[in-house]
């Protein structure tokens, strides 16, 4: 698998994080989705990374510089076609390795209480991400759980 930083000029994964904003919207409600469309993850605080598998668009994620020492993970997704291969552990622990050579000391998240985001709570948990407080500007909402991992 390719890991690299991604432009979001491509078709391919305008088309994933299409269908990404699809299923949050399916899944919870407008207020308390958070996931970003191309135009808000073309910032110069968020680097966006793509993973391939044998030429095909596996997944994405990003990070979010929200200081010198903290920064989010947004925008992970793997694609439909390419999950429970290993994808997202992969592409996570690649972010949380550039994390750390950019001197991030903490890194937090935002996701879903539904069933749905279930699998990803596990992947982060797996990677030593800690239940916790609301972080940025994120509102109290009982349709997120927020997550953190000091480095």
């Amino acid at each position: 698998m390719d890991i690299r930083v991604d432009d979001l000029s491509g078709v391919e994964i305008a088309a994933l994080l299409e269908e990404h904003l699809q299923d949050m919207y399916a899944t919870s409600p407008a207020e308390s989705v958070h996931a970003l469309d191309l135009s808000k993850l073309r910032q110069p605080n968020i680097t966006f990374w793509t993973i391939w598998d044998n030429g095909q668009l596996a997944g994405c994620g990003a990070i979010k510089r929200l200081s010198a020492s903290h920064a989010e993970i947004k925008s992970m997704r793997v694609a439909n076609a390419h999950r429970r291969k290993g994808v997202a552990a992969k592409l996570l622990q690649h972010m949380l390795d550039v994390a750390k050579i950019n001197g991030y000391q903490q890194l937090s998240l935002e996701t879903g209480t539904m069933a749905f985001f279930k699998p990803a709570r596990q992947l982060y948990a797996g990677f030593g991400f800690k239940v916790g407080e609301k972080f940025a500007d994120y509102p109290l909402d009982p349709h997120s759980l927020f997550m953190h991992k000091y480095l």
